[in-house]
């Protein structure tokens, strides 16, 4: 008895597929959920952008992975860009950017936090770092298409950044307005980079078996940004009620 194989997807109906997976995504955990409904606490914040730093200072040493295995310049050329934007770029006038790091320790400053803290990584939560530590070791072990199909969790970022400048203002006037140029920086960037990302996805996995494995990937990277809401949740809260899950967590 022949087994059949199944026949691949057409490009189409591949990409549908690599969207479908926004189901997924982290926007729609209880903790992401409360945050952009205005039920998290200064405290819980606080707690999401320290834990959160941790992700943004690794994604260059992922996207230098990625890099190391790229053997074609003209995909270097391209991804190189990625850590030009976390990183920054020193120069005059509009050759000049700080990049995404520190823009992201503009946004703690915003809502309350002292650079120093955040620097430290002390109160990085060990759930954090092993979801994060396992992207970075997957990008610098897998085969570059691997993990070029990983990021393409950039294909929902826009929405997310967005959903934050609309609700964040309103819920957390707190928070000063001058912290939110990260989330403005993403919305253009993280098209920019699906542009590279889905180019390279589709090209690559032609068999059924290979595209249901870039499902797969992606997929781990999805539970990568859930798990780390997972630890974020258990170790703060939501809520007034849970606000003193942080003192018991980091006396």
């Amino acid at each position: 008895m022949t087994t059949s194989i199944p026949t691949p997807w057409t490009a189409e109906q591949f990409e549908a597929k690599l969207r479908e997976k926004e189901k997924c995504y982290h926007i729609f955990h209880p903790f992401h959920i409360a945050m952009n409904s205005g039920q998290c606490t200064k405290a819980q914040i606080q707690g999401w952008v320290l834990n959160r730093f941790y992700y943004q200072i690794m994604i260059p040493m992922k996207d230098g992975a990625v890099l190391s295995n790229m053997p074609d310049k003209e995909h270097r050329r391209l991804w190189v860009q990625r850590i030009i934007d976390h990183d920054g770029i020193e120069g005059d006038g509009d050759n000049c950017d700080s990049g995404g790091i520190e823009a992201w320790i503009a946004l703690a400053g915003a809502v309350g936090l002292r650079r120093e803290d955040v620097l430290s990584l002390k109160r990085v939560v060990p759930g954090t770092r092993f979801a994060v530590d396992a992207y970075v070791n997957f990008a610098r072990t897998a085969p570059w298409q691997e993990a070029v199909c990983s990021s393409l969790t950039e294909l929902f970022a826009p929405t997310i950044h967005q959903k934050r400048l609309d609700s964040w203002p309103e819920h957390y006037p707190w928070i000063d307005a001058s912290g939110y140029q990260y989330f403005r920086k993403r919305l253009s960037e993280a098209r920019r980079d699906v542009d590279h990302g889905l180019r390279v996805t589709l090209e690559h996995f032609k068999t059924r078996a290979e595209q249901e494995r870039a499902l797969d990937i992606l997929q781990f990277k999805l539970n990568v940004l859930w798990s780390m809401l997972d630890s974020i949740h258990v170790s703060y809260g939501i809520g007034e009620s849970q606000s003193g899950a942080i003192a018991r967590m980091h006396p």
